[in-house]
């Protein structure tokens, strides 16, 4: 094998963990990622009538493609080649960044996929002029000891209502970004 050849393999060949930005051709990936990880991470804390609700509100692919178009950047996790997790994020004010979602499938959870798809929200946020970001998250979740851990504080406690009914109890949580001025 020459080393053209040898270079070219490789640069095939993706790391454990990549992300790429997603397009609206991932729509339907990203529908079948929510779908597979919300029944895991909703359940005992949302009841299976609002996990439906939601799903079928927040990730209609109109609904999806209307948030591209808006600027919210989704971004894709892959290990070794495979779909495992995907992120959300887009402005939310002067100097501000909203991360909207942000899921791993079930058995990518522990490896350190959430904290790649964090860092690269938070590195895209920066880069964009963010000096905050925030985001909402179930007070009952688990994961809200995942964004302590990873900088964020509790700002306060929200209940949105949402629509048939049903209502999200969340913490509305917020990390600065070094080397921005804070907005």
């Amino acid at each position: 094998m020459t080393p053209d050849q040898l270079h070219h393999k490789a640069s095939v060949v993706k790391p454990p963990f990549y992300i790429r930005t997603a397009a609206a051709e991932d729509v339907p990936l990203i529908r079948r990622l929510a779908h597979a990880t919300w029944p895991t991470a909703y359940r005992g804390i949302i009841s299976p009538a609002q996990i439906a609700f939601m799903l079928g509100r927040m990730y209609a692919e109109a609904e999806l493609k209307r948030q591209l178009a808006e600027h919210v950047r989704f971004m894709l996790l892959f290990r070794e080649n495979q779909p495992i997790g995907f992120a959300g994020c887009g402005p939310a004010g002067l100097q501000r960044y909203k991360l909207h979602k942000l899921y791993v499938l079930p058995h990518g959870q522990g490896s350190g996929a959430g904290k790649r798809l964090l860092q690269a929200v938070c590195q895209y946020s920066r880069a964009e002029g963010a000096g905050q970001l925030v985001l909402n998250v179930n007070r009952q979740n688990p994961a809200v000891g995942f964004y302590r851990k990873m900088g964020f504080s509790v700002l306060c406690e929200v209940e949105l209502y949402i629509g048939s009914g049903f209502y999200m109890s969340d913490y509305l949580m917020a990390k600065p970004l070094p080397g921005t001025e804070p907005g």
